[in-house]
């Protein structure tokens, strides 16, 4: 794995990075700056896009120059150029302590996103993680969650991963399906551990099954086998890496964000390009073809 390139981009808090293959393009948000940003590859341009709240996650929607957006208060369809929303679900809208995070589309289309504890006095005070299903329907399916995190499945979609980031843990689940069709976890199981003052960020799997963890305040990257054993450990020049994704033409690319948020002055001086995406060279295609949302048939009355 060669570094390649570096975006010069001073994130506060860069998350939720995701190639997006029709358009050849590279999209991550910076959180506490309300930005979604753009990246061009083939012209080396980007494009930065004001949000009208703070976005965890989103996706991208089959057909549509649109996305689905986990912004602070809730999911909304969202069109990028002409700025209008359309809120599809905003199950924690009363919980001001809370906020969106991690999020990703998983492997039939359906678009997940988990919440997270930002602001509470409450001891008792937890998130959740949702999945907004192809009808427009939200369910809950881990509840008491800290901080949602590493949520990405495996190549055929039957094993779903997620981390509660304080916990220094990443799980597993199978995924499987009820006599409706409707999604259900089971069979929790540890799949890996970091030490406790490093904690599991965002995550994605390659073609092979492996999970790419990065890891905050721990400077690396952690490449996994399905099995959970520890394949490959990859240092960072920032210690604040957040997310992950594989993509680019021939599926070769590993690209990271990272975050400016909570370093001192000293650790920046140590740390020029904390904040920065990073573009690593692969050496073959271990990408999972991205999933689209498709709400163009969505039949139901969309919340106030």
């Amino acid at each position: 794995m060669k570094l390649i390139k570096i975006l010069d981009v001073k994130n506060k808090l860069g998350e939720g990075i995701v190639w997006h293959p029709n358009q050849q393009s590279l999209w991550w948000t910076d959180i506490h700056s309300a930005k979604l940003y753009c990246y061009f590859p083939h012209n080396d341009s980007h494009k930065v896009y004001d949000m009208p709240e703070r976005v965890g996650c989103f996706g991208f929607i089959d057909g549509e120059n649109a996305l689905i957006v986990a912004f602070a208060s809730g999911i909304a369809k969202y069109h990028i150029e002409n700025q209008t929303l359309e809120w599809l679900a905003r199950p924690e809208l009363e919980n001001k302590g809370n906020r969106f995070n991690d999020g990703r589309v998983d492997r039939n289309g359906c678009f997940w996103a988990g919440t997270m504890v930002e602001n509470s006095t409450s001891s008792s005070a937890k998130g959740k993680l949702y999945q907004l299903t192809d009808n427009g329907d939200i369910h809950v399916h881990i509840n008491d969650i800290g901080i949602s995190n590493s949520l990405c499945w495996s190549p055929c979609g039957n094993t779903l991963y997620h981390a509660d980031s304080p916990s220094n843990t990443i799980y597993q689940y199978s995924v499987k399906l009820d006599n409706a069709q409707r999604i259900y976890l089971t069979n929790k199981k540890v799949f890996a551990r970091t030490e406790s003052d490093i904690f599991p960020d965002g995550a994605t799997v390659d073609k092979y099954g492996n999970l790419w963890s990065a890891q905050w305040a721990g400077s690396r990257l952690v490449k996994y086998a399905p099995t959970g054993e520890q394949l490959a450990v990859f240092d960072m020049p920032v210690s604040q890496p957040t997310c992950i994704a594989i993509g680019g033409p021939k599926g070769d690319l590993l690209c990271v964000s990272s975050a400016i948020d909570k370093l001192s002055l000293e650790a920046l001086e140590k740390e020029p390009n904390a904040g920065n995406v990073f573009i690593y060279q692969l050496t073959e295609n271990i990408a999972v073809p991205e999933k689209y949302v498709d709400i163009k048939n969505w039949n139901r009355a969309l919340p106030e």
